[in-house]
């Protein structure tokens, strides 16, 4: 249950909401505003029943988005990942280990209390648009450095990068393109080290957590919207892979800076009335 949401008893998940977050995932993931912010935000912008569901059941739910997702991601980048297998030397696996390493670590240590003190409609708002001015600011950088230059160094700091994405609005695209071009990489360089160094995580972080899931169980009734989760989440991913190919160009974060910046906004004038509501409520209350 989103922090904040009221839960309500026996409440299942919805299969039209299943489909329109898987339908969501697959873009959101692919672009850098944060697949996890949008996941938790749209559904709380909207009033779905989807964010007074319980806990574990959401992030059981998000496994099968990631999922579908991550499958679609083999499929779409198999060149990549060929081309990369193929390539692989030491020097690639140590740099792939340094990148990898951080966010593991992060991860597997504090996930469940990051998800708990920052999974607010608040904190995702504020995740958000601090990203979104760290990709803005980054994107000033020169554009003097190719993929190929890559060392041990910008592996760190790529890993780092997705550490930090995993305070819920961050974004790991978003975290490691500003990474990349903090570190003088050309835009389109930097988005396919930000790939490159992905595809480990998110089949990590999938493994991970179907692995926790399988030992669980699905919960009963829920077999259905899962699946329909999934396959929407892998054929939105799939039919958005011209939004790669739309990023990767010599193209500047600041469309999607100003994006972030303006959806976290939006989020926190929404609560701001809420709690001035509540407070002139609060107040009729005392009076009467």
């Amino acid at each position: 249950m989103l922090r904040g949401a009221t839960p309500v008893a026996g409440q299942r998940l919805s299969i039209v909401q299943a489909l329109s977050l898987g339908a969501l995932h697959g873009p959101a993931e692919l672009l850098p505003i944060s697949s996890s912010g949008h996941i938790a935000l749209v559904p709380w912008l909207l009033s779905w029943d989807y964010v007074r569901l319980d806990d574990e059941l959401r992030k059981s739910f998000e496994v099968a988005l990631h999922a579908g997702t991550a499958a679609a991601l083999l499929i779409t980048l198999r060149g990549e990942v060929n081309e990369a297998v193929q390539g692989l030397d030491a020097r690639r696996v140590a740099l792939i280990a340094l990148s990898f390493a951080p966010p593991a670590v992060v991860g597997y240590t504090l996930e469940r209390p990051i998800e708990r003190r920052l999974g607010t409609p608040a904190t995702i708002a504020v995740g958000l648009i601090v990203g979104a001015v760290a990709m803005a600011w980054a994107d000033r950088a020169p554009q003097d450095r190719r993929h190929q230059d890559a060392g041990p160094a910008d592996a760190l700091w790529l890993g780092f990068a997705q550490s930090c994405a995993l305070i819920p609005g961050v974004s790991r695209n978003g975290a490691t393109l500003a990474a990349a071009r903090l570190r003088r990489f050309a835009r389109e360089d930097a988005n396919r080290l930000s790939r490159h160094v992905a595809l480990p995580v998110i089949a990590g972080a999938t493994l991970l957590k179907g692995v926790r899931l399988s030992r669980r169980g699905l919960p009963p009734g829920t077999r259905v919207p899962f699946a329909v989760g999934a396959a929407a989440s892998f054929a939105s991913t799939l039919g958005s892979t011209w939004l790669i190919r739309q990023v990767e160009r010599d193209r500047s974060l600041l469309p999607y800076a100003v994006y972030r910046i303006a959806l976290g906004s939006v989020v926190l004038a929404r609560l701001r009335r809420s709690r001035g509501a509540g407070r002139r409520r609060g107040g009729r209350c005392r009076s009467g």
